[in-house]
């Protein structure tokens, strides 16, 4: 998601679309997603509010609503579907979401040694199917997802992953990230093989930690689902691919890691500029549940959709924001910069903020050791072309075929740039309209007495009398 006056919008904007796309299905696509959460959200930071009001704000303790009362939320959970409702990341704040969130650090708990082998083995596995004799070009996104359902199965299950687990969950992971960028429609029947597979497992036993007692069976695969086959499994792919895209653009900060593959410190650079130019999430949205000051006469009252912008924070306070510059991490301190890649502590930290940087690290050694990496496509936070790219084996001369292969990645690059801004264009508004007419959050929180939101969408109103 990126940001849109004020609102937010789903699957890029302007910043995201070839300037050559007639501007006319771009603004109609904007406008489309804008009218989903209405007029009347708030956007940090912004023109009024800087980032250290986003700081402030993302940190207080009534900013912990997460599905009852926002726009978006019946689109989210359409897209995210089976079982949005027990969801980590869309339960609202009380002892469901708390035991959830126990369970998914439980399973997340292995030694950094240990995770760091099977990522790479799994990596290895994929890396396998390429030929060792020739350039091939692949999507990243799409190379490396298996990788990671595999990994993700064997945090899970505490086995290696059989060939098809591995397609279940790919099958499902890929589907869910095409329908959130709106470059293909949902598909439930191939969502719910996942499910039956894992309602089996699950019944039997199979999983080798404690999930939390207090779901149903149908519960417990759905969180399962949610959490490990899809979020895990989607963002570790996305992040993947940002990688290594931007070190395919960057052949000198490539080099430079390929010279040292020892070196943790600059490859650790590398992955917090990568984070930090492009954030896995566009737009972080919560609900207040009590009154947040924003200034000393503006106060967010309760039930106020509040979105937090993570590409326009990440681009202050740094020279350059535009520029991919990994030497920039020497002297900052990523305590002390604006950079949250896994959001901030006080308010739902991503569980995998240990994880993660270990397992990427080990990926992207296992790629350059074996290639080296080459593309002429964009590359933008949504990155919905999956990231293409040329691997070079490693030793293999590049010849004329290398020049060649380049002109055609730009041109495809180009050419899809307008094709699939369209198709966005179609099949985002068709399950927006979807989406309206299923309600599901509409629907489950309606049937909650206890969890009724605040009214939703309030605008922020003065204090009284001007006074905070």
């Amino acid at each position: 998601m990126v940001r849109g006056e004020g609102r937010y919008v789903v699957s890029g904007g302007p910043k995201q679309d070839t300037w050559w796309l007639p501007r006319g299905v771009v603004a109609l696509r904007v406008r489309i997603f804008e009218k989903v959460n209405g007029d009347r959200a708030v956007t940090l930071p912004g023109a009024a509010h800087g980032p250290e009001v986003f700081e402030r704000v993302y940190a207080h303790p009534a900013a912990d609503g997460r599905s009852a009362g926002a726009g978006l939320s019946d689109l989210f959970w359409y897209w995210l579907s089976p079982g949005p409702e027990v969801h980590q990341e869309h339960l609202e704040p009380g002892e469901r979401y708390e035991e959830v969130a126990a369970a998914t650090r439980r399973i997340l708990a292995g030694s950094s040694a240990d995770v760091t082998a099977a990522a790479g083995r799994a990596v290895a596995r994929v890396l396998d199917t390429l030929p060792a004799g020739r350039i091939s070009l692949v999507r990243l996104r799409d190379l490396v997802m298996p990788a990671w359902a595999e990994f993700a199965y064997e945090l899970v299950f505490q086995e290696p992953c059989p060939p098809r687990a591995r397609e279940l969950i790919t099958a499902h992971a890929e589907d869910v990230i095409s329908a959130l960028k709106c470059t293909g429609l949902r598909h439930p029947r191939r969502r719910a093989r996942l499910t039956a597979y894992l309602r089996e497992r699950v019944a039997a036993g199979d999983v080798k930690h404690e999930l939390p007692p207090s779901l149903s069976l149908p519960e417990q695969v759905h969180y399962l689902q949610g959490t490990m086959f899809n979020t895990a499994v989607v963002q570790l792919s996305e992040a993947t691919a940002h990688v290594l895209l931007a070190l395919a653009r960057h052949p000198e900060v490539q080099r430079r890691l390929a010279a040292d593959p020892g070196d943790d410190r600059y490859l650790s650079h590398v992955l917090d500029e990568t984070m930090r130019l492009y954030p896995l999430f566009g737009i972080a949205h919560r609900i207040t549940t009590g009154e947040i000051p924003l200034d000393a006469d503006t106060t967010l009252p309760p039930g106020s959709v509040v979105c937090f912008s993570y590409p326009d924070y990440h681009a202050t306070g740094y020279d350059r924001p535009d520029a991919f510059d990994p030497d920039r991490w020497s002297t900052l301190s990523a305590k002390d910069a604006h950079h949250i890649p896994f959001g901030v502590a006080a308010n739902r930290p991503c569980p995998a903020w240990r994880l993660s940087p270990l397992v990427l690290r080990a990926a992207v050694r296992e790629v350059l050791d074996r290639f080296r990496l080459d593309s002429t496509a964009s590359h933008t936070r949504s990155n919905p072309h999956r990231a293409p790219c040329l691997l070079i084996p490693r030793g293999l001369p590049a010849g004329r075929r290398l020049a060649a292969l380049r002109r055609f990645v730009r041109l495809r690059d180009g050419v899809e740039d307008v094709t699939r801004g369209v198709r966005q264009l179609v099949l985002g508004t068709v399950m927006v309209l979807h989406a309206r007419r299923q309600a599901p959050a509409t629907r489950y929180f309606a049937q909650q007495p206890e969890s009724a939101p605040h009214p939703a969408g309030r605008c922020p109103v003065p204090h009284p009398e001007g006074k905070s």
